[in-house]
């Protein structure tokens, strides 16, 4: 009993931080079946992420450092989108003012809301990491995934031997996270793996609602191929080795922060005592 309880509050914590997600998702079905005024249907949607994003940090479900963060993740995932609309991968057939070199705006934030998604989870459940490689290894390697993603298509895919590598690298990794006043813990590349596959799902669900086009799916939808798992585990890796860096740096900034200001007590009660 105890256990499903623990369940139910991992889902209950999980949900409140896709929360982004879910509105992206939501949008893409309403606006589909919905007759839309004024403008195409990826400027509302446009519209509706801008407005999203500005309710979440003015509520305060998000902070403007994890803004900032969110902001990053948009940029890197524009840049993936021209390129890979660019190259014929997949294709945005919908008309639209907000469409830049066949890639509307709001696509960038479809990417963005993975980084909502671990911001919110990493505080919701007190996330921490155990034996976390070296930021040089940690660095190299995400830069080499993502250009990974730009490269294949001139030179040969090494994604199984950068996915191996992620193994080799986190081998002796752990990501811990606390529910219910409990701490449990779960080896980082198996929680890589379990993130790619339900974007794998959601991604499927995009497509489903038009959200993009891949070359096979221009006559009528069809599930996304299974090996796309891959892409996105690579990219869940990308997007939490960001994010796990730019948390451990702002940790080791509170903690020298918070040092400096005991110190500064400590002189003023000598200066005191004296």
């Amino acid at each position: 009993m105890n256990a499903l309880k623990q369940l139910i509050l991992f889902g209950w914590e999980q949900a409140l931080s896709c929360l982004f997600p879910v509105v992206i998702f939501a949008s893409l079905a309403l606006t589909q079946v919905l007759p839309l005024p004024l403008l195409a249907r990826y400027d509302w949607l446009l519209i509706i992420c801008l407005l999203m994003q500005w309710w979440m940090v003015r509520s305060g479900l998000e902070t403007r450092d994890e803004l900032k963060v969110i902001t990053l993740f948009h940029i890197i995932g524009l840049a993936l989108e021209l390129f890979k609309v660019y190259m014929g991968s997949w294709s945005y057939p919908e008309e639209g003012y907000s469409k830049i070199f066949g890639v509307p705006l709001y696509s960038g934030f479809m990417y963005a809301s993975v980084a909502s998604y671990l911001c919110q989870a990493w505080r919701r459940l007190k996330v921490n990491l155990v034996g976390w490689p070296p930021f040089r290894a940690v660095l190299s390697l995400a830069s080499a995934i993502y250009l990974n993603f730009f490269t294949h298509h001139f030179w040969i895919d090494v994604r199984w031997w950068l996915s191996a590598l992620v193994i080799i690298v986190f081998w002796q990794s752990w990501v811990t996270y606390e529910i219910g006043g409990r701490r449990y813990r779960m080896p980082i590349a198996f929680s890589f793996v379990l993130i790619g596959f339900f974007i794998w799902i959601a991604e499927n669900i995009a497509t489903f609602f038009g959200a993009w086009e891949y070359p096979n799916q221009t006559e009528a939808w069809s599930l996304v191929h299974l090996g796309k798992v891959s892409s996105w585990l690579l990219l869940v890796i990308v997007s939490f080795l960001i994010v796990a860096t730019l948390k451990q740096v702002k940790g080791r900034s509170a903690v020298r922060e918070n040092l400096l200001l005991q110190g500064n007590i400590i002189k003023k009660i000598k200066r005191l005592t004296l």
